[in-house]
């Protein structure tokens, strides 16, 4: 983060390290600038959509205020900090992804739904020197939306921030806050809020979330199509990944996520030979080997904060061994078994179930198990090595909907809307001496992002071939 010698002296300023400014360069540097204000903006794409949900947690939380606020930054050393990502709750709310935004909901005099402000910081100060001597003036970070082109862009009547938590302590009635992202809106409300409420209120958030609407189904859509361009790429430089190391298929594929996207939605997993036993190995530092295979899972996030989450188990050197290959399709004939099973009506585990009862059945059939595999089944015991559940919610959060109530998510039904993974594996750690030798360091797991439809579901993410053959044929075409 390079700065010229002459811009020093400003920024610096704050640490005593530089005499304070003159009075004349104050002054110079209160006028001469232009007038930047944008008129006339349009809407956000979303901006009816959060208008609806809005308008649906009014309804649910009749008469009583309601804040939720987007987070403040956090810092990653000294005086650097991590790039901002606003509360999903924030985001889904209001569209808007500002650091230290708070959207306040407040219950209509006349009894009739609630009046939404959304506090922001303003354009920077000119007259006080606040945009080029505060580290955080737009002259530093860059221009912001002034109050009114905000309200513009997410059709919500919008103030200065700095005057919410005086306005929270004022306020009287009950109130609901998301907490544990804005220590001061937190704080400003102590004394007016419960745990048990602000937890019903988590709650019926979260499972909002459940069923996307049209808007956040072509964001998954946008999320699934940059994913799949990102394993194209990473699979047309695995002849430089193995002269180097994972860490050049999670460069490869962050390039992509940036390019098309916000970012990638989570940790990107570079998993090659032994480390695809590891679920979450996002170290990203292991040799990557020609004849082992690489475990890629990986989404791209999109400007809206919709990620895809999408795995791919690839043989490096273009084709699988004869053991790779067996248990690549075992993998693969579990995952068809668990995307057969979502639809609509039917229980949220019974994709799970499918994919698992495949799997037992398989290892019973190589020995490593002694069935019958209703046994198996019964006693967990093929867990050993499919180690976690075949999916989850999907959407704004990689596991998203995650404080929704177990009879809503994962004792729910199906429906139309629903966005979730499907994706069973099974990994054989180096060091099991249950298994034979050559198992031993082979971990394959296959995942897509499954929409349910009203007469059944859609595979967002089918670009990307899934059978070993297709797998091997994709993989030729672009290295060749």
């Amino acid at each position: 983060m390079a700065e010229s010698a002459d811009e020093q002296p400003i920024k610096q300023r704050k640490n005593g390290l530089y005499p304070a400014v003159s009075d004349e360069l104050a002054e110079n540097m209160k006028t001469g600038w232009a007038d930047t204000e944008l008129r006339g903006l349009e809407p956000v794409p979303q901006a009816g959509h959060t208008a609806d949900r809005r308008a649906r947690l009014s309804a649910r939380f009749p008469g009583e205020r309601l804040v939720v606020p987007a987070g403040n930054l956090k810092t990653r050393s000294n005086d650097t900090e991590y790039s901002f990502r606003a509360s999903v709750e924030y985001a889904y709310l209001t569209g808007d992804q500002t650091e230290d935004g708070v959207l306040v909901m407040e219950p209509d005099p006349a009894g009739s739904g609630h009046q939404s402000t959304l506090y922001l910081l303003p354009r920077s100060n000119r007259e006080n020197g606040e945009f080029w001597l505060d580290g955080q003036g737009e002259l530093w970070v860059g221009r912001r939306h002034s109050l009114t082109e905000a309200q513009q862009l997410y059709g919500i009547h919008c103030a200065d921030v700095r005057d919410v938590t005086g306005e929270l302590r004022a306020a009287t009635g009950p109130v609901r806050v998301v907490r544990g992202y804005d220590s001061a809106v937190d704080a400003a409300l102590t004394d007016k809020v419960t745990a048990e409420r602000d937890s019903e209120f988590q709650v019926f958030l979260s499972e909002m979330r459940l069923v996307k609407d049209d808007f956040e189904i072509g964001e998954m859509e946008k999320a699934c199509a940059s994913t799949v361009r990102g394993f194209e790429d990473v699979v047309k430089v695995l002849d430089r990944a193995e002269a180097t190391s994972e860490r050049y298929i999670e460069g490869t594929f962050f390039l992509r996520a940036r390019v098309e996207g916000n970012d990638i939605g989570y940790g990107s997993i570079c998993a090659a030979g032994p480390h695809a036993t590891t679920l979450h190995w996002v170290r990203n530092d292991g040799a990557v080997r020609s004849g082992e295979l690489l475990l890629l899972d990986a989404g791209v996030e999109t400007h809206t904060l919709y990620t895809a989450d999408v795995t791919r188990t690839l043989p490096v050197g273009g084709s699988f061994t004869a053991l790779q290959r067996k248990i690549y399709d075992a993998v693969y004939e579990a995952q068809e078994a668990g995307i057969a099973a979502v639809k609509p009506g039917a229980k949220y585990l019974d994709f799970h179930l499918a994919a698992q009862r495949v799997l037992a059945t398989k290892l019973v059939e190589w020995g490593l198990l002694d069935g019958p595999v209703e046994r198996v089944l019964e006693l967990g015991l093929q867990r050993r090595w499919t180690l976690h559940g075949t999916g989850h919610m999907l959407g704004l959060d990689v596991h998203d909907c995650a404080t929704a109530r177990r009879e809503s998510y994962a004792e729910g039904t199906l429906e139309p809307g629903m966005c979730l993974t499907v994706e069973p594996g099974l990994y054989f750690q180096p060091d099991d001496l249950t298994v034979p030798e050559d198992y031993r360091g082979i971990g394959v797991r296959i995942e897509d992002d499954i929409l349910v439809t009203a007469d059944g579901n859609r595979n967002l993410s089918a670009g990307l071939p899934r059978s070993s053959s297709d797998v091997e044929a994709w993989m030729a075409r672009l290295k060749g």
